[in-house]
């Protein structure tokens, strides 16, 4: 595990080997599973941003278009129009380094254009040839996640042969293009739930360390996933105890960044998992 992952987001350095940073969950969306519609108007996102940056986040992710299974895409224009407002607001009135989750290279130019220093990419950037590119120009940082098929089908008896072997490949293939492209600052999403069963999810987290050859930080996202549950058989509002067990042997595991709903109760899980670890 290296000793030191020193990445610059806008003005802002973090070590994201010193200790686990959290990203907090901004959705634009009227159909996320967890939060689908609750921040959907643009001013209500803001102001749940800056409620999780007081809580601790260390990077507020904005997303304008659900990815959960079975969703349905939406135009390049009308994410542009969700994320963009929502981005200028929390860079005019917060100094958390913003991420856009996206796989489309359009909303990534804009985001970037209007203050956002990631680019979180679900599809590790296979989606649109165009957003290695996009992301050079503004010497942005970039998530690459795996993820296997696409949100509308990915759930639909997903397979494998060896989960955490073919997560790493992938990644390994992806990371060498985003790095042969010119990108300086990658970091590798196992992309929990995304085209996975509920036993390749566990997999993915008690294997978590594998990664580690990969040479990068590790993001992981596994709040109020599906896994957790049907674990405990709850609605997605209910799952906060799961999630808590979910990120802490995530952390024990290597993860550097988690990304979450629940900033404040997550960001003391992080600090005694740090602790123990």
């Amino acid at each position: 595990m290296n000793s030191s992952f020193k990445y610059r987001f806008g003005n802002i350095e973090y070590d994201l080997a010193a200790r686990t940073h959290i990203m907090g969950i901004v959705n634009v969306t009227p159909d996320s599973f967890s939060d689908g519609g609750k921040y959907f108007v643009a001013e209500r996102a803001v102001a749940h941003g800056l409620v999780l940056a007081e809580e601790g986040a260390d990077f507020l992710d904005v997303g304008g278009e659900s990815t959960r299974p079975g969703s349905e895409t939406v135009s390049e224009g009308e994410e542009v129009r969700r994320v963009i407002p929502v981005i200028e607001h929390l860079k005019k009135q917060c100094s958390v380094p913003i991420s856009i989750d996206t796989y489309k290279s359009v909303v990534a130019d804009a985001a970037l254009a209007a203050g956002a220093a990631i680019v979180n990419d679900i599809s590790g950037m296979t989606f649109d040839v165009k957003m290695a590119a996009v992301t050079v120009k503004y010497h942005a940082a970039v998530v690459l996640m795996h993820m296997k098929g696409a949100p509308k089908t990915m759930q639909e008896n997903p397979s494998y042969e060896n989960v955490t072997n073919e997560v790493i490949e992938f990644l390994r293939m992806q990371s060498g293009k985003a790095k042969a492209a010119g990108i300086k600052q990658i970091i590798v999403d196992p992309g929990i739930g995304f085209g996975k069963k509920n036993e390749h999810n566990i997999q993915l987290l008690h294997e978590l360390k594998k990664l580690d050859i990969l040479g990068y930080p590790i993001l992981i996202g596994p709040s109020r996933k599906t896994f957790v549950g049907t674990i405990l058989k709850l609605p997605p509002d209910e799952r906060l105890e799961g999630t808590s067990a979910a990120v802490t042997v995530s952390i024990m595991n290597g993860a550097h960044i988690i990304r979450v709903h629940d900033v404040k109760a997550m960001k003391r899980v992080a600090l005694v998992a740090d602790a123990l670890k």
